[in-house]
Protein backbone atom coordinates (compact mmCIF):
# COMPACT_ATOMS: atom_id res chain seq x y z
CA UNK A 1 0.00 0.00 0.00
CA UNK A 2 2.86 2.37 0.86
CA UNK A 3 4.62 1.62 -2.44
CA UNK A 4 1.38 2.26 -4.30
CA UNK A 5 0.97 5.62 -2.54
CA UNK A 6 4.56 6.62 -3.31
CA UNK A 7 4.11 5.61 -6.95
CA UNK A 8 0.92 7.67 -7.29
CA UNK A 9 2.56 10.64 -5.56
CA UNK A 10 5.49 10.46 -7.97
CA UNK A 11 3.19 10.34 -10.99
CA UNK A 12 1.21 13.28 -9.63
CA UNK A 13 4.40 15.29 -9.07
CA UNK A 14 5.65 14.53 -12.59
CA UNK A 15 2.31 15.67 -14.00
CA UNK A 16 2.68 18.93 -12.06
CA UNK A 17 6.17 19.39 -13.54
CA UNK A 18 4.88 18.75 -17.05
CA UNK A 19 1.97 21.16 -16.56
CA UNK A 20 4.23 23.90 -15.18
CA UNK A 21 6.75 23.45 -17.98
CA UNK A 22 4.14 23.70 -20.71
CA UNK A 23 2.12 26.57 -19.23
CA UNK A 24 4.83 28.44 -17.31
CA UNK A 25 4.60 31.60 -19.44
CA UNK A 26 0.91 31.83 -18.56
CA UNK A 27 1.94 32.16 -14.92
CA UNK A 28 4.92 34.39 -15.68
CA UNK A 29 3.42 37.06 -17.95
CA UNK A 30 0.13 38.89 -17.34
CA UNK A 31 -0.63 40.89 -20.50
CA UNK A 32 -4.39 40.94 -19.95
CA UNK A 33 -4.37 42.42 -16.45
CA UNK A 34 -6.09 45.82 -16.51
CA UNK A 35 -3.76 47.63 -14.15
CA UNK A 36 -5.42 51.01 -14.65
CA UNK A 37 -4.46 54.27 -12.99
CA UNK A 38 -6.78 57.28 -12.52
CA UNK A 39 -3.99 59.81 -13.11
CA UNK A 40 -4.74 62.24 -15.93
CA UNK A 41 -2.19 62.44 -18.74
CA UNK A 42 -0.50 65.84 -18.48
CA UNK A 43 1.89 65.64 -21.41
CA UNK A 44 1.77 65.85 -25.19
CA UNK A 45 2.55 62.66 -27.05
CA UNK A 46 2.03 60.78 -30.28
CA UNK A 47 0.71 57.23 -30.33
CA UNK A 48 2.99 55.29 -32.64
CA UNK A 49 3.33 51.65 -33.63
CA UNK A 50 6.86 50.24 -33.80
CA UNK A 51 7.34 47.18 -35.98
CA UNK A 52 9.16 44.43 -34.11
CA UNK A 53 8.41 41.55 -36.45
CA UNK A 54 6.34 41.23 -39.60
CA UNK A 55 3.06 40.67 -37.77
CA UNK A 56 3.94 42.38 -34.50
CA UNK A 57 3.68 46.13 -34.03
CA UNK A 58 4.16 47.64 -30.60
CA UNK A 59 1.71 50.27 -29.41
CA UNK A 60 3.85 53.07 -28.00
CA UNK A 61 3.69 56.66 -26.76
CA UNK A 62 6.33 59.11 -27.92
CA UNK A 63 6.96 62.54 -26.43
CA UNK A 64 9.84 64.56 -27.87
CA UNK A 65 9.66 68.23 -26.99
CA UNK A 66 13.20 69.21 -26.11
CA UNK A 67 16.13 68.20 -28.37
CA UNK A 68 18.59 69.41 -25.72
CA UNK A 69 17.38 66.85 -23.18
CA UNK A 70 17.85 63.11 -22.78
CA UNK A 71 15.25 60.63 -23.99
CA UNK A 72 13.98 57.93 -21.63
CA UNK A 73 13.18 54.60 -23.26
CA UNK A 74 10.71 53.08 -20.80
CA UNK A 75 10.28 49.29 -20.48
CA UNK A 76 7.24 48.62 -18.34
CA UNK A 77 6.58 45.75 -15.98
CA UNK A 78 4.49 42.63 -16.11
CA UNK A 79 0.93 43.95 -16.05
CA UNK A 80 -1.21 46.80 -17.26
CA UNK A 81 -1.33 49.09 -20.25
CA UNK A 82 0.57 52.25 -21.10
CA UNK A 83 -1.90 54.50 -19.31
CA UNK A 84 -1.12 52.75 -16.02
CA UNK A 85 2.26 54.55 -16.09
CA UNK A 86 0.81 58.03 -16.66
CA UNK A 87 1.79 59.17 -13.16
CA UNK A 88 5.42 58.35 -13.95
CA UNK A 89 5.38 59.84 -17.42
CA UNK A 90 3.89 63.05 -16.00
CA UNK A 91 6.96 63.35 -13.80
CA UNK A 92 9.33 62.79 -16.72
CA UNK A 93 7.50 65.59 -18.49
CA UNK A 94 7.94 67.82 -15.41
CA UNK A 95 11.69 67.19 -15.66
CA UNK A 96 11.55 68.30 -19.31
CA UNK A 97 12.68 64.84 -20.45
CA UNK A 98 11.68 63.24 -23.72
CA UNK A 99 10.42 59.67 -23.58
CA UNK A 100 9.27 56.66 -25.55
CA UNK A 101 7.26 54.00 -23.72
CA UNK A 102 6.58 50.79 -25.60
CA UNK A 103 4.15 47.98 -24.85
CA UNK A 104 5.40 44.43 -25.26
CA UNK A 105 4.16 41.83 -27.69
CA UNK A 106 0.92 40.42 -26.32
CA UNK A 107 0.33 43.54 -24.18
CA UNK A 108 -1.99 46.49 -24.90
CA UNK A 109 -3.69 44.58 -27.71
CA UNK A 110 -0.44 43.83 -29.59
CA UNK A 111 -0.08 40.58 -31.51
CA UNK A 112 2.31 37.89 -30.34
CA UNK A 113 3.08 36.17 -27.07
CA UNK A 114 5.73 37.38 -24.62
CA UNK A 115 8.98 35.43 -24.32
CA UNK A 116 12.42 36.47 -23.11
CA UNK A 117 13.95 36.60 -26.59
CA UNK A 118 10.82 38.22 -28.00
CA UNK A 119 10.92 41.06 -25.47
CA UNK A 120 14.63 41.58 -26.12
CA UNK A 121 13.79 41.98 -29.81
CA UNK A 122 10.95 44.41 -29.02
CA UNK A 123 13.32 46.55 -26.97
CA UNK A 124 16.04 46.51 -29.61
CA UNK A 125 13.56 47.58 -32.28
CA UNK A 126 12.53 50.50 -30.07
CA UNK A 127 16.18 51.62 -29.88
CA UNK A 128 16.48 51.36 -33.65
CA UNK A 129 13.26 53.37 -34.04
CA UNK A 130 14.70 56.18 -31.91
CA UNK A 131 17.95 56.10 -33.85
CA UNK A 132 16.02 56.57 -37.08
CA UNK A 133 14.58 59.68 -35.42
CA UNK A 134 18.15 60.96 -34.99
CA UNK A 135 18.45 60.09 -31.28
CA UNK A 136 21.78 58.40 -30.52
CA UNK A 137 22.36 55.83 -27.78
CA UNK A 138 24.49 58.38 -25.91
CA UNK A 139 21.30 60.41 -25.45
CA UNK A 140 19.07 57.48 -24.45
CA UNK A 141 18.39 56.48 -20.84
CA UNK A 142 17.06 52.94 -20.53
CA UNK A 143 14.41 52.76 -17.80
CA UNK A 144 13.36 49.30 -16.67
CA UNK A 145 10.39 48.79 -14.37
CA UNK A 146 10.27 45.38 -12.63
CA UNK A 147 10.12 42.87 -15.53
CA UNK A 148 11.55 45.60 -17.75
CA UNK A 149 14.77 45.78 -15.70
CA UNK A 150 15.93 42.48 -17.16
CA UNK A 151 15.39 43.79 -20.68
CA UNK A 152 17.18 47.08 -19.97
CA UNK A 153 20.15 45.15 -18.59
CA UNK A 154 20.28 42.88 -21.62
CA UNK A 155 20.39 45.84 -24.01
CA UNK A 156 23.09 47.52 -21.94
CA UNK A 157 25.34 44.46 -22.37
CA UNK A 158 25.40 45.08 -26.13
CA UNK A 159 25.99 48.85 -26.26
CA UNK A 160 26.70 51.84 -24.06
CA UNK A 161 23.83 54.19 -23.27
CA UNK A 162 23.67 57.53 -21.52
CA UNK A 163 22.40 55.74 -18.42
CA UNK A 164 20.24 52.96 -17.01
CA UNK A 165 17.54 53.29 -14.36
CA UNK A 166 16.33 50.08 -12.74
CA UNK A 167 13.17 50.22 -10.64
CA UNK A 168 12.53 47.19 -8.41
CA UNK A 169 14.99 44.88 -10.22
CA UNK A 170 15.27 41.12 -9.72
CA UNK A 171 18.48 39.09 -9.84
CA UNK A 172 17.01 36.51 -12.23
CA UNK A 173 13.69 34.89 -13.01
CA UNK A 174 15.12 31.63 -11.76
CA UNK A 175 15.57 33.26 -8.33
CA UNK A 176 12.04 34.63 -8.53
CA UNK A 177 10.68 31.21 -9.51
CA UNK A 178 12.39 29.56 -6.57
CA UNK A 179 10.80 32.15 -4.31
CA UNK A 180 7.25 31.34 -5.48
CA UNK A 181 7.64 27.64 -6.28
CA UNK A 182 10.23 26.26 -3.86
CA UNK A 183 8.96 22.69 -4.39
CA UNK A 184 9.82 22.71 -8.12
CA UNK A 185 13.23 22.29 -9.87
CA UNK A 186 13.02 25.80 -11.31
CA UNK A 187 16.59 25.80 -12.66
CA UNK A 188 15.63 22.93 -14.95
CA UNK A 189 12.08 23.99 -15.84
CA UNK A 190 12.56 27.72 -16.42
CA UNK A 191 12.51 28.80 -20.08
CA UNK A 192 12.83 32.57 -19.68
CA UNK A 193 15.69 33.16 -17.25
CA UNK A 194 16.56 36.88 -17.44
CA UNK A 195 19.89 36.35 -15.68
CA UNK A 196 20.38 40.02 -14.81
CA UNK A 197 22.86 39.63 -11.97
CA UNK A 198 25.34 37.69 -14.12
CA UNK A 199 25.32 40.37 -16.85
CA UNK A 200 26.17 43.43 -14.79
CA UNK A 201 29.94 42.98 -14.84
CA UNK A 202 30.15 43.86 -18.54
CA UNK A 203 27.89 46.93 -18.43
CA UNK A 204 29.74 50.23 -18.63
CA UNK A 205 26.81 52.67 -18.65
CA UNK A 206 26.03 54.61 -15.43
CA UNK A 207 23.35 52.88 -13.37
CA UNK A 208 20.75 54.10 -10.90
CA UNK A 209 19.02 51.39 -8.84
CA UNK A 210 15.66 52.20 -7.22
CA UNK A 211 14.17 49.68 -4.81
CA UNK A 212 11.81 49.98 -1.87
CA UNK A 213 12.87 48.10 1.24
CA UNK A 214 9.23 47.10 1.82
CA UNK A 215 8.80 45.46 -1.60
CA UNK A 216 6.55 42.42 -1.13
CA UNK A 217 6.92 41.08 -4.67
CA UNK A 218 10.61 41.40 -5.58
CA UNK A 219 12.49 41.33 -2.27
CA UNK A 220 14.78 44.25 -1.55
CA UNK A 221 17.86 42.05 -1.23
CA UNK A 222 17.67 41.42 -4.99
CA UNK A 223 17.87 45.12 -5.76
CA UNK A 224 20.78 45.45 -3.33
CA UNK A 225 22.61 42.59 -5.07
CA UNK A 226 22.06 44.27 -8.43
CA UNK A 227 23.52 47.50 -7.08
CA UNK A 228 26.50 45.77 -5.45
CA UNK A 229 27.33 43.91 -8.67
CA UNK A 230 27.10 46.98 -10.92
CA UNK A 231 30.19 48.82 -12.09
CA UNK A 232 30.87 52.44 -11.24
CA UNK A 233 29.49 54.97 -11.75
CA UNK A 234 26.45 53.72 -9.88
CA UNK A 235 23.84 55.29 -7.62
CA UNK A 236 20.94 54.08 -5.50
CA UNK A 237 17.73 55.11 -3.83
CA UNK A 238 16.39 52.63 -1.25
CA UNK A 239 13.46 54.18 0.68
CA UNK A 240 12.32 52.28 3.76
CA UNK A 241 8.58 52.12 3.14
CA UNK A 242 8.17 51.89 -0.65
CA UNK A 243 6.54 48.75 -2.02
CA UNK A 244 7.05 47.20 -5.46
CA UNK A 245 5.50 50.06 -7.44
CA UNK A 246 7.50 52.85 -5.91
CA UNK A 247 6.16 56.22 -4.80
CA UNK A 248 6.92 58.98 -7.27
CA UNK A 249 7.29 61.68 -4.65
CA UNK A 250 9.65 64.65 -4.38
CA UNK A 251 12.48 62.49 -3.02
CA UNK A 252 12.26 60.04 -5.90
CA UNK A 253 12.18 62.81 -8.50
CA UNK A 254 15.15 64.58 -6.93
CA UNK A 255 17.15 61.35 -7.20
CA UNK A 256 16.19 60.83 -10.85
CA UNK A 257 16.83 64.50 -11.66
CA UNK A 258 20.26 64.39 -10.01
CA UNK A 259 21.16 61.22 -11.93
CA UNK A 260 20.13 62.76 -15.25
CA UNK A 261 22.11 65.89 -14.44
CA UNK A 262 25.23 63.86 -13.61
CA UNK A 263 25.17 61.78 -16.77
CA UNK A 264 24.31 64.83 -18.89
CA UNK A 265 27.43 66.65 -17.74
CA UNK A 266 29.77 63.81 -18.71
Amino acid sequence: MLKYFIFLSLIFYLLILLFMYIFQRTFMYHPNVKNTDPTTVQFKYKEVYIESEKDIKLKSWYSYLNPNKKTILFFHGNAGELGARAYKLNKFNDLDLNFLIISWRGFSGNNGKPTEQGLYKDAQKAVEWLEKKGINKKDIILYGESLGTGIAIELATKNEYSGIILESPYTSMIDMGKRFYPFLPISVLQKDKYNSLKKLSIIKSPILVLHGKSDTLVPFYMGKKIYDAANEPKYYYFPDFDNHMMTYDKNMMNVISDFVEKISSN
